[in-house]
C-alpha cells in the first residue's frame, strides 16, 4: 500500500500490519487525526452548543482506532475512504447513544411543525421562520435552529444499525445495508423527482446561502473553511448555513422519506 505514502509512513504501516507495533500505531492515528477533526467540525455544524466537541472527538478516535484494526490493505481500499466511514459512523453511534437532542427541544420541534403545517394551509406556501417565530413568540434565529436540529435527529434515526440480528455492517455514512439489489424504477423515478425538486429549491436561496450548501455538501469543505473562502466568520457562515437549510427543509424531509 505505497500509494503517494512517503517512506515514514510506508515503514509504519508495515510495522504495524505486519508486527501490531503500537509505537507505529499512535503515529498513524497522529498521522490521520485530520479526519477526526474534520468529521467532528461537519457533525457539529448541525449539532446544537450543549454538544461537546470534545465528546465528538473521543468518538471519532474510536472509530479511528477502530479502522486501523479492521484494515485490509488487500481490498485495494483508501484507508482515508475507510477510516472516514468508520470515524462518521462512531461518531453518528455516540450521539444515539447519549440521547444528544434534549426531550424540551424535541418538544419544541413538534410545535414548530405543526404551527409551519398550519401557516402553510393558510397561505398556501411554506411559512417563513419569521411567520413561525411570530406565532410561537420566539425569535426566527431559534426557529431556523430547532428545524436543523430536528432534521438531523431524524437522519440519525434514518441511520439507525440494522437489529435483525444479521451480520453487521459498517461501510457507509452511519451504519448501511449493502445494496442486494437493483433500484427499483418507482423509487428511481421519485428519487430523480426530489433531486429535481432540490435544485430548483436552491435557486431560490440568495448567493451566500447557494454558495455555502455548495461548498459544504459539494466540496465537503468545514464551516471554518467556507468563512475563510467567503471572507466571512463561522458563525455568520453557521447562519447563513441554518437559513438555507430551513428553506430546503420540505424537499430535505422528502429526501428522507425515499432513502
Amino acid at each position: 500500500m505505497t500509494g503517494n505514502k512517503s517512506p515514514l509512513e510506508q515503514t509504519l504501516w508495515r510495522n504495524w500490519l505486519d508486527n501490531q507495533d503500537n509505537e507505529a500505531a499512535n503515529k498513524l492515528i497522529e498521522n490521520y487525526m485530520y479526519l477526526v477533526n474534520f468529521h467532528v467540525e461537519r457533525v457539529s455544524s448541525h449539532l446544537p452548543s450543549n454538544v461537546s466537541k470534545d465528546d465528538l472527538k473521543s468518538f471519532g478516535l474510536l472509530g479511528l482506532f477502530d479502522a486501523l484494526n479492521k484494515f485490509e490493505p488487500e481490498r485495494d481500499l483508501k484507508f482515508d475512504t475507510y477510516a472516514s466511514f468508520r470515524i462518521r459512523g462512531a461518531i453518528i453511534d455516540g450521539l444515539r447513544k447519549e440521547d444528544w437532542l434534549p426531550r424540551s427541544i424535541r418538544e419544541k420541534t413538534k410545535k414548530v411543525e405543526l404551527v409551519s403545517q398550519e401557516l402553510e394551509q393558510i397561505y398556501h406556501r411554506a411559512p417563513t421562520s419569521k411567520e413561525i417565530a411570530d406565532k410561537l413568540e420566539i425569535p426566527a434565529n431559534e426557529v431556523e435552529t430547532l428545524v436543523r436540529d430536528s432534521l438531523y435527529a431524524n437522519i440519525l434515526s434514518i441511520e439507525e444499525k440494522p437489529k435483525d440480528g444479521g451480520q453487521e455492517h459498517k461501510e457507509g455514512i452511519g451504519y448501511t445495508i449493502p445494496d442486494e439489489s437493483s433500484v427499483l424504477p418507482d423509487n428511481h423515478i421519485m428519487q430523480s423527482e426530489v433531486k429535481r425538486e432540490l435544485v430548483e429549491s436552491m435557486k431560490q436561496l440568495n448567493q451566500n446561502e447557494q454558495m455555502v450548501i455548495s461548498l459544504f455538501y459539494d466540496q465537503e469543505l468545514t464551516l471554518t473553511e467556507i468563512g475563510q473562502v467567503l471572507e466571512l466568520t463561522t458563525s455568520r457562515i453557521s447562519q447563513i448555513h441554518k437559513k438555507a437549510i430551513f428553506k430546503l427543509r420540505n424537499t430535505l424531509n422528502k429526501i428522507q422519506s425515499v432513502t
